[in-house]
């Protein structure tokens, strides 16, 4: 027999990556226990093992089901990482407790190309569907959820999302048309930490959402609730709703009190998933 099989150089790297292949063969995430019991290890051991390898994003663990799951820095060893989804795992605690603290319904969506997909909708009781249900696409310079994305980009990185005109599919006037309207609005974004759509996805409605950050401090997702406008009328803009004269200075009133409302509560889910994740700070 081979005694380099028989007896590794470096019993600890060979447990972990133990413990990698195994959480990365499951179907789903596993408990500390079962982990111990099918590798072979000792559970003080296993323990160990599994902070260490959250600590480098290589594990999460879920507080909920007290289980654990391959985790972003993993994504290179395996279909494992495909196959449990974790972002969609992790978010899904987060966003319903968020729905539950704003009765408002939020969203988790994701970059692909130009677009956001959402790929968690958690509806809040008595609130009427939206057109950002579970798996839709929708162009990510008009949406909330991807000028929040967009605007922790690094600007080059945008520039080649949008390299000319025809990469604007908006038809509304206050969506931007070019590459510098979106980077002077991304830049406003950034300013003030969140972002916003007003009446430009469902006239009626708006949305103020927050990045998803992972470990490099990439928006991997953003968190995004929906109010519906006459939530926040003001006096000023209730008045001259009623004579049909409401302006862009009323919205911009009512979209400071959308912030002030909802965006400590979406900034607040935003990190926690970002901490699942492993992101630091």
């Amino acid at each position: 027999m081979n005694s380099s099989k028989a007896r590794p150089k470096v019993p600890a790297a060979a447990n972990v990556l133990a413990v990698l292949r195994y959480l990365g063969s499951q179907a789903g995430p596993v408990g500390a226990s079962v982990i111990s019991r099918d590798v072979g290890l000792p559970r003080s051991t296993t323990y160990d093992l599994l902070q260490a390898l959250m600590d480098d994003g290589f594990v999460v663990h879920l507080p909920e089901e007290q289980k654990y799951a391959l985790g972003v820095s993993a994504q290179e060893l395996g279909t494992g990482y495909a196959r449990q989804v974790p972002l969609q795992r992790i978010g899904r605690y987060p966003l319903s407790k968020l729905v539950s603290r704003t009765r408002r319904t939020a969203h988790l969506a994701v970059m692909h190309g130009r677009d956001v997909i959402y790929v968690i909708e958690e509806r809040a009781p008595r609130q009427r569907p939206l057109v950002t249900d579970l798996g839709v696409r929708l162009p990510a310079h008009l949406t909330a959820s991807g000028r929040a994305m967009l605007a922790w980009m690094e600007p080059a990185q945008v520039a080649a999302l949008y390299p000319d005109r025809d990469a604007f599919t908006s038809r509304l006037e206050d969506g931007p048309q070019t590459l510098p309207e979106l980077q002077e609005l991304l830049a406003r974004v950034r300013k003030a930490e969140f972002s916003w759509e007003q009446d430009e996805i469902t006239v009626g409605f708006s949305s103020v959402a927050v990045p998803v950050l992972d470990r490099g401090q990439y928006p991997v997702a953003s968190v995004t609730v929906t109010v519906a406008n006459r939530a926040f009328p003001g006096r000023a803009t209730a008045a001259r709703a009623v004579q049909g004269e409401e302006t862009r200075l009323d919205r911009t009133v009512r979209l400071e009190d959308m912030a002030r409302e909802w965006v400590p509560e979406v900034a607040r889910c935003a990190r926690e998933i970002s901490r699942r994740l492993g992101t630091a700070g």
